[in-house]
C-alpha cells in the first residue's frame, strides 16, 4: 500500500487508512473524492491541466480550401492590371507594374517580327503569348503572356508597320 501526504499535518498515511494515526483527518474519504494525492514521486491535483486537445485542422479543411480559392483570383486580379500594351499608328508602349512602373516603347518600323506561342487549352480558350522583337541591340525581344485574341493584335502590328 502507498503512502500518501495528510493534507492536515503532512505526515506519511496509508491509502488503506481511514484517518491520519497522527492528528485524525479522514484521509480515505479524502482520497476517494480526490482533492490532492501526493505520494512522494508525483503530486496531483484536480484543478491540474494534464493535457490540452484542440479540435483537428481536418475539421477546418473546407475553410482553409476556400482560402485559397479565394486569395488567387484576388492576386491575379492584381497582377493583371499591372500589365497593359497599347497599340497606336506609330509607335507601341507596354507598361509593368502598380507602384513601381516600367515603361518601354517600340516605334513600329522598328519591328521585326510578332510572334505568337499558344498551348492547346490557350488555343480553345483564346490567348495567347505574343512576342515583339525589335531591332534594337539589348533586349530586343519583349514577351507579354495571357494576351487575349493574339492574332488580331499581331495583325493590327503588321498592318500598322505595313502603312508606316
Amino acid at each position: 500500500m502507498p503512502l500518501v501526504e495528510c493534507p492536515e499535518c503532512a505526515a506519511k498515511v496509508s491509502t488503506a487508512a481511514h484517518a491520519c494515526p497522527s492528528c485524525g483527518y479522514p484521509v480515505a474519504e479524502k482520497l476517494s473524492t480526490g482533492n490532492r494525492v501526493s505520494d512522494g514521486t508525483s503530486s496531483l491535483t484536480l484543478d491540474e491541466v494534464l493535457m490540452e486537445i484542440r479540435p483537428s485542422w481536418w475539421g477546418y479543411f473546407w475553410y482553409l480550401f476556400f482560402f485559397w480559392l479565394i486569395v488567387p483570383p484576388i492576386i491575379g486580379w492584381w497582377k493583371r492590371g499591372s500589365v497593359v500594351l497599347k497599340v497606336y499608328r506609330r509607335r507601341i508602349t507596354l507598361e509593368r507594374g502598380r507602384f513601381a512602373k516600367c515603361q518601354r516603347e517600340f516605334m513600329i518600323k522598328d519591328i521585326r517580327s510578332v510572334d505568337i506561342d499558344e498551348s492547346f487549352l490557350d488555343r480553345i480558350v483564346g490567348i495567347g503569348d505574343l512576342t515583339i522583337a525589335t531591332a534594337a541591340a539589348t533586349d530586343a525581344a519583349e514577351n507579354i503572356r495571357g494576351i487575349p485574341h493574339p492574332r488580331k493584335v499581331r495583325d493590327l502590328i503588321m498592318a500598322e508597320r505595313e502603312n508606316s
